[in-house]
């Protein structure tokens, strides 16, 4: 019986945080001979204030604004993904969650496929924002039922 994680699952939103997180999944997947699972999430709903303001600059409808937003996440993914296989990673399954809010997700889809461990980038929010903000790393932490690595900088 291995010590190592037989599952680790990659959540990445394409940040520099999350390229260094990507680097360390791939080299922690390959030395221990783990599956790498790959995922990219978003709430799929444009906020609101960038909906009143932004989306209706750039869009004709809401659902205009929530696929840009998909497609986003998707193309996101995708250059994720090539970048992990240009650094010699071996993906078993990419995942693209929309609807529900990062963290949520995240941990979600760990619980879903059994991950051993989930890597992740932090974004290194300062005290004052991250106790009015909150974080997505700091959500997944505190809620995931695996280990959590988050990889700063």
């Amino acid at each position: 019986m291995s010590i190592f994680p037989t599952k680790v699952l990659l959540a990445t939103d394409g940040s520099e945080d999350a390229e260094l997180a990507l680097s360390t999944a791939v080299d922690l997947a390959n030395s221990t001979n783990s599956e790498l699972h790959v995922m990219t999430a978003s709430p799929g709903m444009p906020d609101p204030a960038y909906a009143a303001h932004e989306a209706s600059l750039r869009y004709e409808t809401y659902e205009e604004a929530q696929e840009a937003i998909t497609g986003e996440a998707r193309k996101i993914l995708e250059e994720q993904v090539r970048k992990i296989e240009e650094a010699g990673g071996t993906i078993k399954k990419t995942y693209l969650k929309i609807g529900e809010s990062k963290d949520q997700a995240i941990v979600h889809l760990a619980d879903e496929i059994g991950a051993g461990l989930i890597v992740m980038g932090s974004r290194g929010l300062g005290g004052f924002r991250r106790a009015l903000m909150g974080s997505v790393s700091d959500s997944v932490v505190r809620h995931a039922h695996c280990p959590v690595m988050i990889v700063r900088h």
